[in-house]
């Protein structure tokens, strides 16, 4: 349950994260309160998540998900560069986020 817990948190700080680009430096209203309430969640989460899992492989899984999230958000839907390096790093991302889960079980 708790991998559940720290995916879905993981998946919220992709939320705010892209929040932040919508919030225009939390003048806008609607994108800001989006921001900091998926902020309040994953937090809220991550640390229920580490009740169970030890504090350094859940923060490292947890910005992991968030950033690749954030990072395939950017390629699909704000056309940023998707170069082969650009593509492999983030893969090498994915592959430390699946090494931590496996080998902290």
């Amino acid at each position: 349950m708790s991998w559940l817990l720290l995916l879905v948190a993981g998946l919220f700080e992709a939320i705010w994260a892209i929040g932040l680009e919508y919030s225009d430096g939390f003048t806008r209203p609607a994108p800001t309160a989006v921001t900091l309430v998926a902020l309040a969640v994953s937090m809220v989460l991550l640390a229920r998540a580490v009740r169970d899992l030890p504090i350094g492989t859940a923060y490292a899984v947890w910005t992991g998900i968030g950033a690749t999230a954030t990072a395939i958000y950017g390629l699909v839907v704000l056309d940023e560069p998707a170069g082969p390096a650009r593509l492999f790093f983030l893969g090498l991302v994915v592959a430390g986020i699946a090494g931590l889960h496996m080998t902290s079980t």
